[in-house]
C-alpha cells in the first residue's frame, strides 16, 4: 500500500466514527508513522509504506477511531509560538490557555529580572512560554504530579529556558517558598458531576485531576487564590484561568483576599475565561 492509499482508508475510517478532522488526522498520523514531515508525505503519496511502518499507522487509526486525542498519540502540542511534548499525565493545551501568556506579557513589558509562579504546572507551556519571550526573567513551577514536573522538565529543556527555571512537587497549601512579582494559573476548574458531559477525547484520556474543580468547580480555586494573596508582593499581578460562568464568584473570593480586578479576558468563544488581578 502506497502513503496516499493508507491516508485516504485511516481517514475513512476516522469518519465512520464521526470525527470532523478525519482527513487532517489521517495525516498527522501517518507522519508520526513513517516519521517524516508534512512535506515529504505529500511530495512521496506513491511511495510504498514498509509493513512495519504500515501496521504502526493502522494501531494509530484505530486509536483515534477510539477518541484518543491526536496530542497524545504525537506526543506533542502546538502551544503560544513553541512546540510542548505532552503525555496522558498532562492537560493538553488550549488555544483560550494562551490568554494568561498574551496577558502577562503585556503586563510585564517593562519590567525586569521578575519572579513568575506557575501553580499546576502541568506541561509547563505556560510559564515556559513567558520565560522563552522575556530572557531575564525567572519562574518556579509546582505541581502535585510528579510525571507532569518531569514533562516540564523535558520542554524546559527543548525551550531552553531550563537554567530559569524551578520545580516543586508538592500541594499549593503546603508550598511556602518565596514571593513573587506574578502569579498565572489554570487550575482544574470544571464541576464533579459535569466531567461525565465533556466531550469523550477529554472526559476518557485526560487526567481528571487536571479536571476536577470539586463539587463547585471552585475546591482548587480557592485554594489557589488564598495560597496566592500569601506568596504574591503588594503590587503583584495574579492571572487566573477560570469556567465560562465563575466570573462572579471568582471575583468574591479574590476579593476576599485583597486582589483588585483589573479587567477580565474572554475567550475565542465569547466566554468569560481569565481574570487579571492586583494584590494591594
Amino acid at each position: 500500500m502506497n502513503i496516499e492509499s493508507a491516508i485516504i482508508e485511516g481517514a475513512r475510517i476516522l469518519k465512520d466514527q464521526s470525527i470532523l478532522t478525519a482527513n487532517l488526522d489521517s495525516e498527522i498520523l501517518m507522519s508520526k508513522a513513517i516519521d517524516k514531515d508534512k512535506k515529504y508525505i505529500f511530495l512521496n503519496l506513491k511511495k510504498k509504506i514498509n509493513d512495519e511502518d504500515l501496521a504502526f499507522f493502522k494501531s494509530l487509526i484505530k486509536k483515534r477511531s477510539l477518541r484518543e486525542p491526536i496530542a497524545y498519540l504525537i506526543n506533542k502540542k502546538l502551544f503560544w509560538n513553541s512546540e510542548f511534548k505532552v503525555t496522558r499525565h498532562t492537560l493538553i493545551p488550549r488555544p483560550d490557555t494562551e490568554l494568561i501568556v498574551e496577558s502577562a506579557l503585556r503586563l510585564t513589558q517593562q519590567k525586569n529580572k521578575i519572579n513568575i509562579l506557575d501553580i499546576g504546572i502541568g506541561s509547563g507551556c505556560i510559564i515556559l512560554s513567558i520565560l522563552k519571550e522575556r530572557t531575564n526573567f525567572y519562574g518556579t513551577g509546582i505541581d502535585v504530579s510528579k510525571n507532569s514536573l518531569n514533562i516540564s522538565k523535558i520542554n524546559a529543556i527543548k525551550l531552553n529556558v531550563n537554567s530559569r527555571l524551578k520545580l516543586y512537587k508538592t500541594d499549593v497549601d503546603k508550598f511556602f517558598l518565596g514571593k513573587y512579582d506574578l502569579i498565572v494559573s489554570n487550575p482544574p476548574y470544571i464541576n464533579k458531576h459535569t466531567i461525565k458531559n465533556l466531550e469523550c477525547d477529554v472526559r476518557q484520556y485526560e487526567p481528571k485531576i487536571a479536571l476536577n474543580g470539586g463539587l463547585d468547580g471552585l475546591s482548587e480555586i480557592r485554594k489557589v487564590i488564598k495560597k496566592s494573596s500569601e506568596l504574591i508582593k503588594k503590587n503583584g499581578k495574579f492571572i487566573l484561568e477560570i469556567g465560562f460562568d465563575q466570573k462572579n464568584k471568582v471575583i468574591g473570593l479574590l476579593k476576599k483576599e485583597r486582589f483588585y480586578i483589573n479587567y477580565i479576558k474572554k475567550d475565542l468563544g465569547n466566554n468569560d475565561r481569565c481574570i487579571i488581578s492586583t494584590k494591594i
